[in-house]
């Protein structure tokens, strides 16, 4: 009795795939098709991947950023390719793009700070205002930048003290970059007492400046009276030297400017206040000495 019944159950299954013979047919050239298709975008995916890194490593990109970037392309011809056989095989790929639209909106507003971040960084890494070496002020935070990563930036203060800085507030603030150019100008104000002579300080200045020879003289040097203070004379003095050479330049320049001064009899003030005492008689001792 067994056996008859595995013997109909044989029969009925061939006649199903005989009866269903086009549409297994249909079935199997889908799949084979899908996993064909799979297998063809998993391989451009890396061919593209790799171009991409190899374009932005030669235009200097950061390293972090071109693996990054070479990733989402990536995963993102891999995701189109999955839901190209997806449609192949016969799902509906209007509700799957719907689906993960949906869900990378959701991510989207709970990542929207690191994201901002990662936009952020990108500019900073394609536009480089800055680079790894070099001495930067990024909104209010100085030091020089040790790397740039996708979310943040990394500097080493002047005092040792390693910085992590979100690239979102890099963006979002001025950039002020030391290292760029390779000259700058050094600023001096310096006062001196009001019975100086005027022309004769102005000499001594420039002397000062035209005996360093790190001093660029091709560039001009400015030197004037710049403000009557209330209890000085303000000159400033301008000269433009090396950027490597700038702070070292700064310090000895006005160690000489003091030393001149002093040696030619010139006085720099401090602030300083006159007190007046001026004795009030009582209303009683008015009284008395009327």
């Amino acid at each position: 009795m067994e056996d008859l019944n595995v013997v109909d159950g044989i029969n009925s299954a061939g006649g199903w795939l005989v009866r269903n013979q086009a549409l297994i047919l249909s079935y199997a050239v889908n799949i084979v098709a899908a996993i064909i298709t799979i297998i063809i975008g998993m391989f451009i995916a890396r061919l593209i991947s790799n171009a991409v890194n190899r374009v932005l490593l030669a235009r200097h990109i950061d390293a972090t950023v071109a693996d990054f970037l070479s990733a989402l392309v990536r995963y993102g011809i891999i995701a189109f390719t999955i839901i190209a056989a997806l449609g192949r095989v016969g799902v509906q790929t209007a509700s799957v793009i719907a689906v993960l639209g949906a869900a990378g909106l959701a991510v989207g507003l709970a990542l929207q700070g690191s994201l901002s971040n990662l936009a952020a960084g990108v500019l900073l890494v394609t536009f480089r205002p800055f680079k790894t070496g070099e001495f930067v002020d990024l909104g209010g935070v100085m030091g020089t930048v040790q790397n740039v990563q996708i979310f943040s930036t990394t500097m080493k203060s002047a005092d040792g003290k390693i910085v992590v800085v979100p690239n979102g507030k890099i963006i979002a603030g001025n950039i002020i970059n030391y290292s760029r150019e390779p000259i700058r100008r050094n600023e001096f104000i310096i006062g001196v007492a009001y019975d100086a002579d005027v022309d004769k300080v102005i000499a001594l200045f420039q002397e000062v400046v035209e005996a360093d020879e790190r001093v660029l003289k091709d560039m001009g040097i400015q030197i004037g009276l710049n403000e009557l203070a209330a209890s000085s004379l303000n000159f400033v003095v301008r000269c433009w030297s090396k950027s490597s050479d700038l702070q070292n330049v700064y310090w000895d320049l006005m160690k000489n400017f003091k030393r001149t001064l002093d040696a030619n009899g010139i006085g720099i003030p401090y602030p300083q206040m006159d007190v007046h005492l001026h004795q009030v008689k009582s209303e009683q001792q008015a009284a008395r000495t009327e």
